[in-house]
């Protein structure tokens, strides 16, 4: 299939996802996104994650602390099952070892729905061994600091001791201009989170590639279109929030993917790396996807705008959800004659 023939999936994709049914102002940030990344941003984020190399260790991250005033235990289902749609798809794809970074309070729920997406989660050692023997589909789980100075040392120690060809973050929180974490109602929700985004920042210095997605401005990779976020997010602007930064991620990417939902931005990157391998494997189906957010009822995970643990996310009902997966299939069927 020529480039101009993934091109015109890729905006169809990328217009589906940036259908702002929250009122988020996403099609702002997708707008600017757009204009700096050149192209449609899910054919960006798949040519970008399928360009590591077989066998090679990558890091992902999702996960956020949702009320984390009240405990570090309460995790969001906006995130892991589109984490999990795109590490089974780069598992299937590129036999790649992922190691996922998350809070070690929010592990539990994050590797049942890794597993539910078909993945076995093994110890990094474990894992790396099934990906050269091609024996097993993993994925690895640790933990990361929880303080900025601690951070600050175990970001570059975990980048030498892995050597990831490339990192990936879907609504994972990054901290603002004045290093608070906050929700996009304006709450600082920094305790207990671990400050992932330290990661991201050195990677970007040591120039390994990063792909991430957002729907909301406060998560890594915002930094990439910083104006809007200012301009068309509320708290976003300066003086908005307790510190007088605003919401705004400051850690960018070098592929940021903006989505009304940051699942659907992860279905989508999934749909675009299935068309250029040519695997219908990859597809998030309808069915994966009921699978996946009912497995995020059963460990607690929480429908974060209403403050609910069900299988609706940001507010939108499960119906929606399933609809949109629906959708991403119907978008490239023609490619793959599925």
């Amino acid at each position: 299939m020529s480039d101009s023939k993934y091109t015109s999936f890729d905006h169809r994709l990328d217009q589906l996802i940036s259908l702002d049914i929250g009122g988020r102002g996403v099609e702002h940030l997708y707008k600017e996104a757009r204009a700096r990344i050149g192209r449609p941003l899910v054919g960006a984020a798949a040519e970008a994650l399928l360009a590591a190399p077989e066998g090679s260790t990558v890091i992902v991250t999702t996960g956020s602390v949702s009320r984390a005033w009240l405990s570090p235990e309460v995790g969001e289902n906006d995130g892991p099952a589109g984490l999990a749609a795109v590490v089974r798809a780069l598992v299937l794809a590129r036999n790649v070892t992922p190691v996922v970074l998350i809070e070690e309070t929010l592990r539990r729920p994050m590797e049942a729905i890794l597993t539910t997406a078909g993945l076995t989660v093994l110890p990094y050692e474990q894992a790396r061994k099934a990906a050269k023997d091609k024996s097993l589909a993993t994925v690895c789980v640790q933990g990361f600091a929880v303080t900025d100075e601690e951070a600050a040392i175990a970001a570059p120690k975990l980048l030498d001791e892995l050597q990831p060809s490339v990192l990936f973050s879907t609504e994972r929180v990054g901290r603002n201009r004045n290093g608070i974490y906050y929700s996009m109602r304006g709450i600082d929700y920094g305790m207990e989170r671990a400050r992932i985004d330290f990661v991201f920042d050195e990677a970007i210095r040591r120039k390994i590639p990063t792909v991430a997605v957002g729907d909301g401005g406060n998560e890594i990779g915002m930094g990439l279109v910083n104006d809007s976020v200012q301009g068309h997010v509320k708290f976003g602007a300066e003086g908005s929030c307790g510190c007088g930064g605003g919401i705004g991620a400051v850690t960018p990417a070098d592929v940021l993917v903006t989505a009304a939902c940051s699942n659907w931005g992860c279905y989508a990157i999934a749909a675009a790396m299935a068309i250029r391998t040519g695997d219908s494997r990859l597809i998030h189906t309808p069915e994966m996807e009921g699978n996946l957010l009912r497995r995020g009822v059963d460990v607690g995970l929480i429908n974060s705008v209403v403050g609910i643990t069900d299988a609706n996310v940001d507010g939108i009902p499960l119906s929606s959800h399933l609809a949109l997966a629906e959708m991403v299939t119907a978008i490239i069927r023609p490619a793959l004659k599925v």
